[in-house]
């Protein structure tokens, strides 16, 4: 009977080594939302929020160059236009993490404890892996949120916003863009 129970709770051990405690959301290509909901950190506005793959600041970078802002009130009430009207949008740069209980470290530095020997896996009790996001406010001249689905022009601004989140996905020099805007070319 103890040889079953322990080939049982081998077998649960080696199938459920991994507990996950906290997983980061996976978003296929974007998602709308209260950005605070997201991240407690954030604003109390509707956001435009996707995972970014690229390296730490990659989007700041792209959007100092394609506004051509000299590294200037980046992050915040960028002014853009669509149809000839103003807008602003600023952006959040969110890290969120996977966390997981390691369950085989802990067992052997349970054993080894019951020997009287120093652990050896204290450090990997538990494991994360790291997820950025970027999110992103919208306002129009008014400073109401175009990101509300009752606003008039939400769905005009959630178009630029997913061709602005391709056109950086797709983008690896930005002094490219440059070239695409004349406007920020001329400044």
């Amino acid at each position: 009977m103890k040889s079953i129970l322990t080939v049982g709770l081998s077998c649960l051990i080696v199938c459920s080594s991994c507990i996950p405690m906290r997983i980061a959301p996976r978003i296929e290509t974007h998602k709308i939302k209260l950005a605070k909901r997201f991240q407690h950190k954030l604003p109390k506005r509707t956001a435009f929020i996707f995972e970014d793959p690229k390296d730490a600041d990659e989007f700041y970078n792209y959007v100092n160059t394609k506004h051509d802002l000299a590294h200037k009130d980046v992050t915040c009430n960028v002014p853009f236009e669509i149809d000839e009207e103003r807008f602003y949008f600023s952006f959040h740069e969110v890290e969120k993490k996977d966390k997981t209980l390691n369950l085989i470290p802990i067992l052997i530095d349970a054993s080894l404890d019951e020997k009287a020997i120093s652990p050896m896996f204290e450090g990997h009790h538990t494991s994360r892996k790291y997820h950025w996001y970027i999110a992103v406010t919208v306002d129009d001249e008014n400073m109401n949120d175009c990101l509300k689905t009752n606003h008039e022009k939400h769905e005009i601004v959630v178009d630029y916003l997913r061709n602005m989140r391709k056109e950086y996905l797709d983008t690896s020099n930005y002094l490219e863009l440059l070239l695409q805007n004349p406007q920020a070319a001329s400044r």
